[in-house]
């Protein structure tokens, strides 16, 4: 376990490709999305959603900031005003990023595999968090390969990410998106 969360927190970033599949109790087909990613430990996530429509979303310590298609800001919901936010950002980073700390605090977590084909297992341990996610499944091996999110309402969230590579630096939009000079 120590090994895999080693090798995941080596880079400074991550930029990848992914594909989400949301399937939701309440309708017949799963939604698909397709876009990238850019993660930096200590700053960030910056979503980008290419299709079926254009969006980035911002993901801080600070909260989470939509914007559209033409770059302008559609809404932003602050982590002191959305706890879900906050615990959903966290997590977000400590899973791409590695920090198993972050992951024991708010979940029980089973571990199988090696640093270079590995499966883990996250079930809530906070009854707060146990109300909405029933747990999360993810596998990789140099990078995050698939997540999957079991919500208790019976949705579940499935993420496919391809083409990842370690990124050392922000490029100045990055920067700009993720609120740093």
């Amino acid at each position: 376990m120590l090994r895999i969360a080693a090798h995941l927190a080596q880079p400074k970033g991550v930029r990848a490709q992914f594909t989400q599949t949301q399937t939701l109790a309440a309708m017949k087909q799963p939604l698909v999305s397709n876009g990238a990613l850019v993660f930096f430990r200590e700053r960030g996530v910056i979503w980008r959603i290419d299709t079926p429509y254009k969006a980035t979303y911002v993901i801080t310590d600070g909260g989470v900031t939509q914007f559209d298609a033409a770059g302008r800001r559609v809404s932003a919901h602050s982590a002191a005003g959305t706890r879900g936010v906050a615990q959903v950002s966290k997590m977000m980073r400590a899973m791409l990023g590695g920090d198993m700390s972050a992951l024991y605090s708010q979940f029980d977590v089973e571990a199988e595999g090696s640093a270079a084909r590995w499966r883990m297992q996250l079930t809530p341990n906070q009854p707060q968090l146990a109300q909405s996610i029933k747990g999360l499944e993810m596998d990789g091996g140099d990078y995050l390969e698939s997540l999957r999110i079991a919500l208790s309402n019976g949705d579940v969230t499935k993420l496919a990410f391809t083409k990842s590579e370690a990124a050392s630096e922000p490029t100045v939009a990055e920067r700009s998106l993720l609120g740093a000079p």
